[in-house]
């Protein structure tokens, strides 16, 4: 009798931190959804999955596939981090619920009705000028700026340090990924403020009209201690602002290179969330998460060893032909509320309606103030180890 031998994972050569991937992602997707079901990149010594229905039932299963130990390529647990560890992002049950317990607390339906309006009257001041203007940048603009505009001021970090956030969350994202030279390069620029950044979150630094302000309290009821608040404030700006500003940079570069799209948004204001919506399935701006395996974990006959790095490719998931039909194609009349980008299950991004909230006033406002836009030059691309964005999209709009 033959012996059986066991189904190896596939091999992808493909390495999705180079410079070349970070400007050209589909082509990692797509190497990666046409391969074997469990993927293995050897030279990081990583798991990965692809398929969408892997992608979302590991999501799911958070005792088999743990956060604990860091959702970037590094095990927290075995390397020291370079910041304490995000409570609700990289924490597993039961400590996580209580931190889990204090957000869902800020942010109920009254807040968000609260903000709703901040977020409306600011967006659509800046979208006036902008249109006003004639050729703009989407991006320069009106993605990046307009997050950072609202945010900050909706937890009531102060505002002559604002920038410093921005540098530190820029780090954040890069240590996700590998000791690169994007790494180092964030690394140089964030050294000086590492420090900084966590005493402007600190309750005297705040507002007390902001949301951080009322995660202190909460976090005082539920006697919690006042360094555990201060990070979830941190937690809450990262997560808040440079995805939001890359999907809202993705969904505008969308709508303006298909003027019948942009034309269904001009006639029906609400299906700026749709269109954000499917732009987040279309070209996710996180593209990757990582988990970690508490035990050995079987996936059609490939074994993932115990305390193995397993890669969730999002972005390949989004793009699953088996989900989705003809998924490479923007379209906002699909139903896009399958997407896992922003997770699935305990861990998934509790922030999210924040960042619907951000483009939808954003998407909304420009479609009330321009009849057209459209891309007037080439788009350039971020580079970032864990996150992927446009730096700048030209455009011209027409006022309505």
């Amino acid at each position: 009798m033959h012996a059986t031998v066991a189904p190896a994972p596939t091999i992808i050569g493909t390495d999705p931190f180079s410079e070349a991937t970070l400007r050209d992602p589909g082509v990692f997707d797509r190497d990666a959804l046409s391969a074997g079901p469990v993927l293995y990149l050897p030279q990081y010594d990583l798991w990965a999955l692809a398929r969408h229905d892997l992608v979302k039932a590991a999501f799911a299963d958070w005792r088999r596939f743990s956060s604990a130990s860091g959702t970037g390529l590094t095990n927290i647990r075995k390397s020291a981090a370079w910041r304490r560890p995000s409570l609700i992002l990289e924490n597993d049950p039961p400590d996580h619920n209580r931190y889990r317990k204090i957000m869902a607390s800020v942010l109920t339906g009254a807040t968000l009705k609260r903000i709703r309006t901040q977020f409306a009257e600011a967006a659509d001041t800046l979208a006036a000028r902008l249109v006003a203007r004639g050729t703009f940048d989407a991006v320069k603009d009106l993605a990046e700026p307009f997050p950072f505009l609202v945010v900050p001021t909706m937890l009531g970090l102060p505002e002559e340090d604002r920038e410093v956030m921005l540098t530190y969350s820029e780090l954040n994202f890069n240590s996700m990924g590998p000791n690169n030279v994007l790494l180092q390069r964030s690394r140089e620029k964030a050294a000086p403020i590492i420090e900084t950044v966590m005493s402007l979150c600190r309750r005297e630094r705040l507002s007390s009209d902001g949301l951080g302000a009322q995660i202190f309290e909460a976090c005082a009821a539920a006697d919690i201690p006042e360094e555990d608040a201060a990070v979830l404030v941190r937690t809450f700006f990262s997560a808040s602002m440079d995805t939001t500003m890359n999907g809202i940079g993705f969904t505008i570069q969308a709508l303006a290179e298909q003027p019948e799209q942009w034309a269904m948004v001009r006639a029906d204001p609400s299906l700026a969330k749709a269109a954000f919506d499917e732009s987040l399935r279309h070209r996710s701006p996180s593209p990757y998460i990582g988990r970690t395996t508490t035990c050995d974990v079987e996936i059609d006959g490939v074994t993932i060893p115990a305390d193995s790095k397993v890669l969730l490719l999002v972005g390949a998931a989004n793009q699953d032909p088996r989900k989705y039909d003809e998924p490479e194609r923007f379209d906002l009349r699909r139903n896009s509320s399958s997407h896992v980008a922003f997770g699935v299950g305990i861990h998934a991004c509790i922030g999210q309606m924040v960042a619907k909230l951000e483009a939808e006033m954003a998407i909304e406002a420009l479609a009330r103030h321009a009849g057209t836009i459209q891309v007037v030059g080439d788009p350039q691309y971020q580079m970032n180890n864990w996150l992927r964005g446009l730096s700048s999209l030209p455009v011209q709009a027409t006022a309505a």
